[in-house]
């Protein structure tokens, strides 16, 4: 059974990092494009990163977001700096099986498998 897991959430004041990690199993996601959706209440979920044979960054992002993988781990991380309220959101991990072009990799649909979310909350 595939799984993601994502950890590292929680409540940091504006202008503080946190890092999230996303663990999958069941297969190896070697090949898999990776990404890190974020969802705000009454808001669409989008992409903030991906990852593939290049980077994708969100443009409100740019600069203080990194993600990055380590296949030996079959896991991805997103690495968050800078934060500000306006990053408050469910985070969450995910892979597809598909090859992404840059210019369609944001979009959440192309996703086969997501994990839960991670609250990221972001006082001011």
């Amino acid at each position: 059974q595939v799984q993601l897991l994502e950890s590292g959430g929680g409540l940091v004041q504006a202008g503080g990092s946190l890092r999230l990690s996303c663990a999958a199993s069941g297969r190896t996601f070697t090949s898999y494009a990776m990404g890190w959706f974020r969802q705000a209440p009454g808001k669409e979920r989008e992409c903030v990163a991906a990852i593939a044979d290049n980077t994708y960054y969100a443009d409100a992002v740019k600069g203080r977001f990194t993600i990055a993988r380590d296949n030996a781990k079959n896991s991805v991380y997103l690495q968050m700096s800078n934060l500000e309220p306006e990053d408050t959101a469910v985070y969450y991990c995910a892979a597809s099986s598909h090859i992404l072009h840059p210019t369609v990799i944001r979009f959440p649909g192309l996703y086969d498998y997501w994990g839960q979310g991670t609250q990221v909350t972001v006082s001011s």
